[in-house]
């Protein structure tokens, strides 16, 4: 198993995105991501227009990955693929795929779990990027989830803090509809609020108990406030985008922030790492920075390419399950809620 020829490529296809990767061992030789953009104009993703995309993309995009990592299908030593959680349609698109190129090649098959995957992104080898040491706290943030693990080794993680509601990453995309920014919006929130003042409107923090999560209040807030400010002035959001997004964002970061304060104050862990989309927003990144000199913290954020889906993080879960032999047959399932 200690081969330097370890060859692992890797397909994840959870949700809009059809991507694969080649590792080796725990080296991204090509990283590829087809994106879908026939969703923008349905202001959100359709779960039935994006397996069929998936179908489309599925083996152009594994062609690209073997090709740009410039090795043949043969000289792989297995194939990971995402399990869940996800959209259906769309992982059995990358499961159903994955089992049959296995067989043909007669290589081991790894089941990986999304989220697992965005934690572990972080062991990816990569010049200039640190890897957090055991334990350490993981804050997932995305689209989907929202959630504080600790994370005692590669298959020890504990959950001890997640949203009750809505994840940050659709409070970020649902606010920016109520403005009538296109989707996805979270993107362009954090773009306009770099130019504002992020204490120009006020928006209340949900009151959740413990190290739990709540965005749907806030979006609810939210939209009330546009609402009632749009009736005394139509053109407010137009004229104060700049500010409204700022607030919208610091508000976000503060919840967030507070929650990880407590995780270490309960833990005394002081290791922080951040993944998921949601984890590419410079605000959010601005903040673990300035935490990091306020509270003594070591933080890590990954290569920008590694906070959205993309199989290069199923890969390195693939290879920590290769090292192990944690192996699954074709029987296997897809899940669209799966657990550590």
């Amino acid at each position: 198993m200690q081969n330097p020829e370890v060859f692992i490529l890797a397909i994840e296809s959870s949700c809009d995105d059809t991507a694969a990767a080649v590792l080796q061992k725990d080296k991204v030789l090509s990283n590829i991501v087809a994106n879908q953009l026939i969703h923008n104009q349905y202001g959100g993703v359709v779960p039935e227009l994006a397996s069929r995309a998936h179908q489309q993309n599925i083996v152009p995009v594994i062609d690209a990955a073997l090709r740009k990592a410039n090795i043949q299908k043969e000289q792989l030593s297995a194939i990971a693929f995402t399990q869940g959680p996800g959209l259906m349609g769309s992982l059995l698109v990358g499961s159903s795929f994955a089992k049959s190129l296995a067989l043909a090649l007669k290589i081991p098959l790894i089941a990986v779990n999304h989220m697992h995957a965005h934690i572990l992104a972080h062991f990816i080898h990569e010049e200039g990027f640190e890897k957090p040491t055991f334990p350490f706290l993981a804050l997932t943030i995305s689209g989907g989830h929202t959630q504080i693990v600790r994370v005692n080794d590669f298959f020890d993680l504990e959950i001890i803090g997640e949203t009750t509601d809505d994840a940050v990453g659709e409070a970020f995309d649902k606010s920016a509809k109520i403005l009538g920014l296109p989707y996805p919006g979270g993107p362009l929130i954090d773009k306009y609020a770099q130019l504002g003042n992020p204490k120009a409107f006020a928006f209340t923090k949900p009151k959740v108990p413990g190290l739990d999560f709540s965005f749907s209040g806030l979006k609810t807030a939210i939209l009330y406030f546009i609402q009632k400010k749009k009736l005394e002035h139509p053109n407010f959001v137009d004229e104060n985008l700049n500010d409204i997004c700022a607030s919208i964002q610091y508000t976000i970061i503060e919840i967030l922030m507070d929650k990880l304060k407590l995780a270490v104050k309960e833990t005394g862990i002081k290791q922080i790492a951040i993944g998921g989309g949601v984890s590419a927003n410079s605000g959010i990144r601005n903040a673990m920075a300035q935490a990091e000199n306020k509270y003594g913290w070591k933080t890590f954020v990954p290569k920008f390419e590694y906070t959205t889906d993309n199989a290069a993080m199923i890969g390195i879960v693939g290879y920590q399950k290769f090292l192990t032999g944690n192996f699954e047959t074709s029987a296997v399932v897809s899940k669209a809620r799966i657990q550590f």
